[in-house]
């Protein structure tokens, strides 16, 4: 049987994805080179090949986990289909749905557990969760002005403010999943945002 032979970009996307699983269970200081390369299975020199330190691996995971899923939480905001509020309803419904599964509430956030460990220790980690978590509130944003528009939020509303705080309000929903694996604080989210953006 043939071994199948990964090229230098599949390599790096495998080192990212099991290194970056491991990081996300066992935290920044928790997580060593030696278990990057053990989950991805491969020798401790390839990981030196094409990242320069542990920093520089933790930055990296963070572009390749949050550049896609800021992408999928723009196309659920613009989607023309729904109006502007449904859309974050939903968005945040189906999340619901994926964290009730039994593997669901064991997942963790990945962003949350280095702003806690690193963001003072290493700037350039605290930027670029901070550039993360910024994108993200534009985009809310962006599709509550959109609701204002067509008059399903009251003119007076800061949809920045209101952004922010629904925004704010989910990182700590994520931080008590990883706390106490208890989906109550889940519930009430999306139970507070439906009462908060309904007509």
């Amino acid at each position: 049987m043939q071994t199948l032979k990964l090229d230098k970009h599949d390599k790096r996307d495998l080192i990212l994805a099991k290194g970056a699983a491991v990081m996300m269970r066992r935290g920044y200081h928790g997580t060593g080179v030696q278990e990057i390369v053990q989950a991805a299975g491969i020798p401790k020199g390839s990981f030196y090949h094409y990242f320069a330190s542990k920093e520089d691996f933790a930055l990296a995971a963070l572009a390749s986990i949050y550049q896609p899923r800021l992408q999928r939480y723009a196309q659920a905001l613009s989607n023309a289909d729904k109006a502007p509020l449904a859309r974050i309803l939903d968005y945040y419904r189906d999340l619901q749905a994926y964290f009730s599964q039994p593997q669901g509430v064991q997942c963790h956030c990945f962003i949350g557990s280095l702003s806690f460990e690193m963001s003072e220790a290493v700037p350039a980690i605290g930027e670029h969760v901070a550039a993360v978590l910024d994108e993200s509130v534009r985009l809310l944003a962006a599709c509550l002005r959109e609701a204002q528009q067509q008059g399903a939020l009251a003119a007076e509303e800061d949809c920045d403010n209101l952004a922010l705080f629904i925004a704010n309000a989910w990182q700590g929903v994520l931080t008590r999943l990883k706390v106490g694996n208890d989906l109550a604080p889940l519930n009430a989210f999306v139970l507070r945002l439906e009462r908060l953006l309904q007509p």
